[in-house]
Formats: structure tokens, sequence, C-alpha cells
């Protein structure tokens, strides 16, 4: 076994440069380190104030849905029922009663060709608050409804034609009849 004796068989190395690198890097990585826990409690806390208001708006939603329940369980009440269909029934007659007749029959007069006429007219009111007119239409031609449909289809007013039933010429009654539904935007 050899023994070195010689410290002059060992050359001198340069590790301070790399020690003093290493020592900054580490320094550096420490700063970043205290850098994120920081920005990481500073956003724990913000985030517990969203939590509580998150809770608080909870809380005020549990209590409005309870309410709302013990609301509708009075209206449920055999006593209730029949002023609750009652008001239910004037509601649907007032909405009825607001839709205009004139400025209907103004909005139709707008897109309605001239070959085409209006036998019959018969707006209701659907459960979304919307209303949908039945009408009946007649014509000398077949063809004279198609612009009707394409007038009422590209109108801001009018959308959604349904066609539900067509019925030809009779020596009774001499017009092309064509009967649909269409979707009126009216506010009520």
């Amino acid at each position: 076994m050899k023994v070195p004796i010689n410290l002059a068989s060992q050359p001198f190395r340069r590790d301070r440069a790399m020690i003093v690198a290493s020592a900054a890097v580490a320094l550096l990585l420490v700063i970043s380190l205290g850098a994120l826990v920081a920005l990481a409690l500073s956003d724990r806390a913000q985030m517990a104030d969203v939590r509580g208001d998150i809770a608080r708006l909870n809380r005020q939603i549990q209590t409005a849905q309870k309410e709302q329940a013990d609301h509708e369980g009075v209206l449920r009440q055999p006593a209730n029922a029949e002023v609750l269909e009652r008001s239910v029934f004037i509601n649907s007659l007032l909405y009825r009663k607001g839709i205009s007749w004139t400025r209907l029959l103004a909005d139709l007069e707008k897109i309605l060709p001239p070959n085409v006429r209006v036998l019959n007219i018969r707006p209701y009111v659907t459960g979304r608050n919307q209303i949908t007119l039945d009408l009946m239409v007649g014509s000398d031609t077949g063809d004279a409804v198609i612009p009707l449909y394409k007038a009422l289809e590209s109108s801001p007013l009018f959308g959604g034609v349904f066609q539900q039933s067509f019925q030809p010429p009779t020596q009774a009654e001499p017009l092309y009849r064509y009967r649909f539904t269409v979707n009126y935007d009216q506010k009520l």
C-alpha cells in the first residue's frame, strides 16, 4: 500500500470560485423560496376571505330557499288553492288583454304580400309569456304564400313559422288556404 506523503503530488485545486457561486445560487434559491411562501400565505388569506363570502352567500341562499318553501307550503294549502288558481287565471287574462291588436295588424300589414289575405288570427300566450299566432291565410294561387313565409322568417318581430294544414280551393271557397303558427315578439 502506497501512502502519499508528498504534498506536491496532489496539485492545488481552485474550488473557491465554485463554492462562492454555489453559495450565491443557494442564497438566491432561499430568497425565492421565501418569496413563494409569502405569496402562498397572502393568497391563502385572500382565499379565506373569499371562502367566507361564499359561505355567507350560501347561508343566504339556503335561508331564501327555506322561506320560498314555506311560502309555497302556505300557497298549497287547500284554503289558498282557490285564490292561487283564480290569480293565475286573472293573470293569464291580463296577458291576453295586453296583446295590442292594432300593433299586431300593423306589423302583419308591413310584411303581407298584396295577393295574400288573412282569414283568421288567434293569438295565445305560451307558458313562457311568449305570443304565438295561429294564422289562417288565403291566396288565389298556391305560390303566393311563399313570400309571406320568407317575410315572416326574416322579420325581427316574427319567427318560427310552422305550417299545420293546407286546403286546396273548392267550389264554396275559391282560395288556397294555409294554416300555420308563428311566434310574435310583441312585448307584453
